[in-house]
């Protein structure tokens, strides 16, 4: 009875799955269409993070990528290194870090560079997370580049906000530790998650359905328990009619 509950509730999170894969990502916040007015130095002794905070979707979304707008590093810079972090509750520092972004560890020339999730990250619905950027040389001696563009100018979908709770949009540290507001300049970027679907009403009937077949299966079974228990202890039908002669 067991397995066959769990084989239930399992092809019902087979049935979800799918929605969520054909889900095609969106970029719910992007200014990389701005003029670039300058540039923000990234290197071992000048870590930038980005703050943004989700949309209202109640299930949260599937974090897909984060596209940066380089231009050219001055020097010879190395282990450029981002993370998507979660946020925390000064509103300026990031959290701890939910994983590492692959793409380009050496971003040298200028372009559009992108970064994606090695394992699936989840983020909550109004939620405020970080991308912290930083690099392996201090920047007296060699710099990677980020391109921003003045003043707030994103574009935002679905409730998604390019800026911290208290409104900035970029905190920076000498050593990755203390943070505080940085410029309220805007560092060229776009984000793109994959929303995650609510289950319709026809998976939640299933599930429901599934739930009270395994009730009514679990007390019949106990049910039938008990009545073999009463038999096995009742007389013999020969002993009792024998002792009502007597």
């Amino acid at each position: 009875m067991k397995k066959k509950m769990i084989k239930g509730v399992m092809i019902l999170i087979c049935g979800l799955t799918p929605q969520i894969l054909q889900a095609q990502g969106t970029t719910y916040l992007s200014n990389l269409g701005q003029t670039a007015t300058g540039n923000l130095s990234i290197g071992s002794d000048s870590w930038l993070a980005i703050p943004f905070v989700t949309g209202n979707n109640a299930s949260g979304y599937i974090f897909n990528s984060i596209q940066l707008s380089m231009t050219d590093a001055s020097g010879n810079p190395s282990d450029f290194t981002i993370t998507l972090n979660a946020g925390y509750p000064n509103f300026i520092s990031p959290g701890s870090s939910l994983g590492t972004l692959n793409g380009s560890l050496n971003p040298v020339s200028g372009g559009i560079y992108t970064y994606v999730t090695a394992s699936s990250i989840t983020l909550l619905s109004i939620r405020q997370y970080f991308v912290v950027i930083t690099a392996g040389t201090a920047v007296v001696n060699s710099a990677y580049d980020l391109n921003y563009a003045g003043g707030f100018s994103y574009d935002q979908n679905d409730n998604w906000d390019a800026a911290n709770v208290a409104g900035g949009t970029l905190s920076i540290s000498t050593d990755g530790s203390s943070w505080q507001q940085g410029a309220f300049i805007g560092p060229q970027y776009a984000i793109t998650a994959t929303p995650i679907p609510e289950p319709s009403a026809e998976m939640l009937l299933g599930f429901g359905g599934i739930l009270l077949w395994g009730l009514i299966s679990m007390l019949v079974h106990i049910s039938s328990k008990r009545l073999k228990v009463v038999a096995e202890n009742l007389p013999p039908c020969g002993h009792q009619n024998r002792h009502q002669r007597s």
